[in-house]
């Protein structure tokens, strides 16, 4: 029975036992990735571990009974090595958790250029990269695909542009994907998370700038919250071939009200941007621009994407007319 056979109304959620089914899921060698893989194995789910941090990204999939391959997701060659190496090993793909992500500390007059772009590589592009070498795969399998946005896509705050503008293009890459692969029996998932206590949040937090800044936010917004609530909410999404995941759950509310987020970041932004703005902007603390925490390194040290890969292939694997 395929993946999909399960579901007769693409609009309505279903529960699916996840046992047996093929996982792959990007990003997954520390943070939110590897707890998914850990929760997903113990469902009775195959994992397939995609990632950077090759020796951390082994010993998760040691621990949870899965296999590992290393590539990076701003490489189409890499990529797909890692994907045939998936379905040559499990026989194919049933769900894809495209997670893989980093963050960059800077306001835009200041940041490092090459870690505002290679967030938005990673981010987004590696989202793209990622589905587009998996869709025939989940087509044949009428499989999953849960493609993990952010908080930072409703909500714009000041010192994450290349953050927000990035995980915004998640969210609507992942409503168009969800239109056009639907009459193919493939769902497509979005998943908004707040401030997760990942490394990646942890380290920005030491920020001597923007650590102050993220605690500073009022109310619910400014909290973080466990690893395990964001991973329960993907797997949960996994299980229902949901449209939508949320941790913590007030993060589908503010959804609603998202038209009015630009106003009071604008507002709370007003009394304490300045002072960041010209610590960052200041010659002296420069170098406090760029990638954060251990994932940040290792995207920051892997090489940029040289080969054409999939761009030059369809959705079935067949070369595609450039035209002209």
């Amino acid at each position: 029975m395929r993946y999909g056979d399960l579901q007769a109304n693409p609009f309505e959620e279903v529960t699916v036992d996840v046992a047996g089914k093929v996982v792959l899921i990007t990003g997954a060698a520390r943070g939110i990735g590897a707890e998914v893989a850990r929760r997903l194995a113990a469902g009775g789910a195959r994992v397939a571990l995609v990632g950077l941090e090759g020796d951390e990204l082994r010993r998760v999939a040691e621990r949870c009974g899965g296999r590992a391959w290393e590539a990076d997701v701003t490489d189409w060659q890499a990529l797909e090595a890692a994907v045939e190496g998936v379905v040559g090993h499990f026989g194919g793909i049933d769900v894809v958790v495209a997670n893989a992500g980093v963050a960059a500390t800077g306001f835009v007059r200041s940041i490092d250029p090459a870690a505002f772009e290679r967030v938005v590589d990673v981010n987004l592009l590696g989202v793209w990269r990622t589905v587009r070498t998996c869709l025939p795969h989940l087509i044949a399998s009428q499989g999953y695909c849960l493609v993990v946005s952010s908080l930072a896509a409703i909500v714009h705050i000041p010192g994450n542009a290349a953050y927000s503008a990035a995980k915004a293009g998640c969210e609507a890459f992942a409503d168009s994907l969800r239109a056009e692969v639907r009459h193919l029996g493939v769902g497509v998932g979005v998943a908004y998370f707040s401030w997760i206590s990942t490394d990646m949040v942890e380290s920005a937090d030491r920020h001597p700038v923007f650590g102050p800044l993220r605690r500073g936010m009022r109310g619910p917004a400014g909290r973080k919250y466990p690893v395990s609530a964001a991973a329960k909410a993907v797997v949960r999404a996994v299980e229902r071939r949901a449209r939508t995941a949320h941790a913590p759950g007030w993060v589908a509310g503010l959804k609603l009200f998202r038209a009015l987020a630009p106003r009071v970041v604008d507002q709370q932004a007003a009394s304490r941007v300045p002072a960041a703005d010209r610590a960052m902007a200041d010659g002296v603390r420069s170098d406090l621009s760029g990638l954060v925490g251990p994932g940040g390194r290792a995207a920051g040290l892997a090489k940029p994407a040289q080969g054409k890969g999939a761009q030059g292939k369809d959705a079935q694997g067949k070369g595609a007319d450039a035209g002209g």
